[in-house]
């Protein structure tokens, strides 16, 4: 993937960024299972788990059916965040994920990332419409939607089911005429 003129790269994931992956997971387990739908045990924080899920991520992205990407500080070389695309439609869209290290918050990390792979959904595979849900509390990433050229476009109501509780999302998008 190309670099932004700012902090960050995104990349692939592969098997040396397993132990990396695992330590990111670990140290922010209970923001990222805060905002999650996928129930996380303790079996997904081991290094036979992150192993799998590189392993289901490369599988599908062989397949068509999603691009995962690690986020890395330029500077560092340092994985900080993972950004994907998934749940690919007939009518040309998908949805945007992201996750970000705490320890990078409030850097730009988020947007930067957000940058990069709406040209790579735009520009390489042609996506027409990229989607992204939030809850409202989510502040940070509220901002970094409406800061990369996401519109709001309504709240939806019991979205996902997040540790158990019913939770409204924010629906945003962009359209590749909007990039």
């Amino acid at each position: 993937m190309e670099q932004t003129e700012n902090q960050v790269f995104i990349r692939e994931l592969d098997f040396t960024d397993t132990k990396a992956l695992l330590e990111m997971n670990l140290s922010n387990r209970t923001i990222f299972e805060g905002i999650t739908p996928v129930t996380l045990t303790d079996s997904f924080y081991t290094m036979d788990a992150h192993i799998r899920l590189i392993d289901d991520w490369k599988l599908a992205r062989e397949m068509g059916n999603r691009y995962d990407f690690g986020v890395f500080e330029i500077n560092t070389g340092k994985l900080i965040g993972t950004i994907g695309l998934y749940k690919f439609s007939p009518s040309e869209k998908c949805i945007l994920g992201y996750s970000l290290d705490k320890n990078h918050y409030g850097k730009g990390y988020a947007t930067d990332a957000v940058r990069l792979i709406l040209g790579f959904a735009f520009q390489e595979i042609g996506f027409h419409r990229v989607e992204a849900g939030v809850m409202p509390r989510n502040i940070g990433s509220v901002r970094v939607l409406e800061k990369t050229g996401f519109i709001r476009e309504g709240l939806l109501r019991d979205y996902l089911k997040i540790n158990g509780k019913w939770e409204d999302h924010y629906m945003f998008s962009i359209l590749k005429t909007e990039y």
